[in-house]
This record gives structure tokens, C-alpha cells and sequence, in this order.
């Protein structure tokens, strides 16, 4: 999993609330067997005006040529609803995103979000409303998500947020449930050299 210290990029503007996991990718998309080809149809029923996705809906705030390649995502309340799908996250991480921010999250989809390397960060709606009046006022404008002191800056605009200290700290150095278990993996060995004699001593 890719490490997540400082982040700065283009932020686009969702402003919607409820955006459930079948909007993120919809499930006629859930075929394939790894994580990847999921990004090209990230709010495919949005994005495109058509199945083929030939035409790109120009009133969508993705297709806007400001935010071509941002990383950073802003959303409304309750971002990830739904099925407990992890191609959520991995099609916002295969479009681009690595972080998204919004007043709350859906509590799979966040879980799924950290454990995949998605940094979701909630701030208050008061916050939120403030970063929206900027953003829209300012568009393609740069935030900074700084996790290693949990903040969030956009121009004058300065936030604090937090995140559950062994999810920080697993996000800060990049590991995943595998990573994580792999750091121990000297230990593990040493106890499966062991099995064998053990178990021979049981069934004497």
C-alpha cells in the first residue's frame, strides 16, 4: 500500500450528499477478478451520457477540464452508502483520488477506504460549507492533507482532523493487513517449525 504523509492536489467539488457505492461503480462493473479497470468507470452513470461511454456529460463537475487529474475529492454527508463493495475505493485510487472529504462517511466504506489506502477525512459541516464556498469560488484550486498532523489547508482556510491512531499509523507506513502481518513474519515461521513437534507431543 502506498504510503500517505502529505498530499497536495487539485480538490474537485462534489457537492452531493448520499453518494452511495453504485454511483461510485455501479455494479454491471464488478466482473473483473483484481483491482484494476475499475477507474474508467468511476460515476459512470454521471460521467457519461452514454453505456459505451463515448459522450461525457459536460454538466458533471468531474468532466470540467479544471479538474482534470485532481486527487483529492469533496463530497456531502453519509459519502459511500450502500453495498459493502470495496471497488468503491479502488476506483476512486484507479481514477486518481487518494483522499476524500466529507462531513461523515458510511462506516464499510470507510473501513474499506483505509485498508486500501484512501485517506477518507471527516470535518464538520460548518467546515465543509466553508471548503465548498472556496473551492467553487476558486476552482481548481490546490488543498494539502497533511495526515503526520492531521490537517486539511485550502488557501486561508486551515482544519483539523483525526483518524483512528492504528489506521493513521498503518497509512503512514504503508501497510496493509498483509504488510502488517508480514512484519511478524519471523515470529510466525519460528512457531510453525515448532507445530510439528508440538503436535507429536499431543497425540502421544
Amino acid at each position: 500500500m502506498q504510503k500517505f504523509t502529505v498530499f497536495t492536489s487539485v480538490a474537485v467539488p462534489l457537492n452531493r450528499a448520499n453518494v452511495d457505492t453504485d454511483q461510485i461503480i455501479p455494479k454491471q462493473f464488478l466482473l473483473a477478478v483484481d483491482r484494476k479497470g475499475f477507474g474508467k468507470h468511476l460515476f459512470h452513470d454521471h460521467r457519461w451520457l452514454d453505456a459505451e461511454e463515448t459522450k461525457p456529460n459536460p454538466e458533471f463537475v468531474l468532466n470540467f477540464p479544471e479538474y482534470k487529474g485532481a486527487g483529492i475529492l469533496v463530497a456531502q454527508e453519509n459519502f459511500g452508502n450502500g453495498s459493502s463493495r470495496e471497488h468503491a475505493p479502488w476506483a476512486l485510487q484507479e481514477y486518481g483520488f487518494r483522499c476524500v472529504i466529507a462531513p461523515s462517511f458510511a462506516d464499510i466504506f470507510k473501513n474499506n477506504a483505509l485498508g486500501n489506502g484512501l485517506l477518507p477525512v471527516e470535518l464538520t459541516q460548518a467546515e465543509i460549507d466553508a471548503l465548498f464556498e472556496k473551492l467553487e469560488s476558486n476552482k481548481g484550486m490546490e488543498v494539502t492533507v497533511n495526515l503526520e498532523t492531521e490537517t486539511v489547508d485550502a488557501g486561508d482556510l486551515h482544519f483539523t482532523f483525526k483518524v483512528d491512531p492504528f489506521r493513521r499509523a498503518m497509512m503512514l507506513e504503508g501497510l496493509d493487513a498483509i504488510d502488517l502481518t508480514l512484519k511478524d513474519e519471523a515470529t510466525i515461521a519460528a512457531y510453525e517449525q515448532a507445530m510439528p513437534a508440538w503436535r507429536a507431543r499431543v497425540t502421544e
